[in-house]
């Protein structure tokens, strides 16, 4: 039987939504490759002013013992309850353009519901369009910028900025449900998957905040604020960079994979036995694990004032 309950509530004293804003989509759950999705979570809901609109219903949703909510403790008695949140607030970028924000965890349950209630708020609302971003781990190479696959119905898009096209079979999100919806009806729908260097997809990586910000920023014509997020990404690629020039595997791996990426850009295949230049032999190499726990240990050494720049977990 089809869930015919309510999944959300609409917020006393919300902002008046204008219509033909933009929608822009940020779920974390299933795939988060170096925090792309939750570290710009974060960062909007510090720089862009959201005020929610709409409040998803956490008990319908949600699946509290696979994804507990943080308490806090104060030696003695418990101080606060933190439950994850799913909401749509109207948010405005640096220049003042609102759009609206679809930010939060991705629905453990009712799923179809979920897509119609949010169909229903985007006819509400004439929202221009869908847009949204997740991230996977790939075996590519920090030193290269991250690609991006694209799928939807903005072939503009597409063209430009989808680097990887497979034909292929993958696990749904809630957001490719919503993404499908859209398109079925012909409203404007974009999905952008960054891909993540694999040895780097546990870290918080500002590289892939800002990827997903440029992305969006791409689709809808929003002017996010980004300084902060940029700062701690140079700060992070040189401590990386620094790591791996330690490292002589480090540095094999990491030269493999540059000339891997190149080959694949320059339309060359990568499995062609002619571009493994000198006998290399991947299998010497550490596995994607070894290279992840190094990095991990050494951004982990770090001096306690440098924690917040470092993009560690």
């Amino acid at each position: 039987m089809p869930f015919s309950g309510e999944i959300h509530e609409r917020v006393a004293n919300a902002p008046a939504v204008p219509p033909g804003l933009p929608l822009v989509m940020l779920l974390t759950g299933f795939t988060d490759a170096g925090n792309a999705v939750s570290g710009l979570i974060e960062h909007l809901r510090e720089t862009a002013d959201p005020q929610p609109v709409v409040v998803f219903d956490n008990d319908v949703l949600l699946d509290y013992r696979a994804r507990r909510p943080v308490i806090s403790f104060d030696q003695d008695h418990l101080t606060q309850f933190r439950p994850a949140t799913l909401e749509l607030s109207l948010a405005t970028d640096a220049l003042g353009q609102p759009f609206l924000l679809l930010a939060g965890y991705e629905p453990d349950f009712a799923w179809n519901a979920f897509a119609r209630t949010v169909l229903d708020l985007a006819t509400e609302f004439e929202v221009s369009g869908l847009n949204w971003v997740h991230s996977i781990a790939m075996p590519v190479p920090h030193t290269r910028p991250i690609g991006t696959t694209v799928s939807g119905n903005r072939r503009d898009l597409s063209v430009v900025h989808s680097v990887w096209r497979p034909r292929t079979q993958v696990p749904a999100t809630a957001g490719h449900l919503l993404e499908f919806r859209f398109a079925e009806r012909g409203d404007r729908a974009v999905g952008f998957v960054l891909l993540v260097p694999h040895y780097l997809a546990e870290t918080e990586n500002p590289n892939a905040v800002i990827a997903a910000a440029e992305k969006l920023m791409a689709s809808t014509g929003l002017v996010l604020m980004l300084d902060e997020i940029q700062e701690r990404r140079e700060d992070y690629l040189a401590k990386i960079d620094e790591q791996v020039i330690g490292n002589e595997e480090l540095q094999q791996m990491v030269h493999n994979l540059e000339r891997r990426y190149d080959a694949y850009m320059a339309g060359r295949n990568p499995e062609d036995g002619s571009y493994d230049e000198g006998g290399f032999n991947e299998r010497d190499l550490p596995s994607a694990d070894e290279l992840a726990a190094e990095l991990e240990r050494y951004l982990a050494s770090r001096p306690s004032g440098d924690d917040d720049k470092s993009g560690r977990g």
